[in-house]
């Protein structure tokens, strides 16, 4: 799966966000794009967005230019995590944009959510796969 990480700019994401989610051995099966960094992928091009397969969005500080990767995603059906430290606010418009709003306390609790949405995902995934197979058979 292709797995973008979508964040404010305004708190230190490379130790509190990134260093955490490459740690974790989902590293290994999936591409996980993580937007500041040098080996950066994306080019928030309005198609780069279409073609990934998550979102997991760190919304604990809200900022207008990841509104806007929220909108293009949900725009076009892509399925989004908001994910946001206790003790922080979120944006009244989130909940516009998924249902999938999730509280931690810690980054190391941060890390198993992130590791429970991939594989909540990834069960998806294979479901609909299972579900075309199927129906062309018939």
């Amino acid at each position: 799966m292709k797995i973008y990480i979508a964040h404010s700019k305004d708190f230190d994401y490379k130790n509190e966000l990134y260093n955490p989610i490459r740690e974790l051995e989902e590293n290994i099966n999936h591409e996980i794009i993580l937007p500041h960094e040098k080996n950066d992928k994306s080019s928030n091009t309005r198609d780069f967005y279409k073609k990934i397969d998550l979102m997991i969005a760190e919304c604990s500080y809200p900022a207008t230019g990841l509104g806007i990767e929220l909108g293009w995603v949900y725009d076009d059906n892509i399925p989004i995590y908001c994910i946001y430290k206790k003790g922080n606010k979120i944006s009244g418009s989130t909940k516009s944009v998924t249902d999938n709003i999730i509280e931690y306390t810690n980054i190391e609790e941060m890390q198993t959510i992130i590791k429970s949405i991939i594989k909540i995902e990834e069960i998806k995934k294979r479901k609909i796969i299972r579900k075309k197979i199927n129906n062309n058979k018939n």
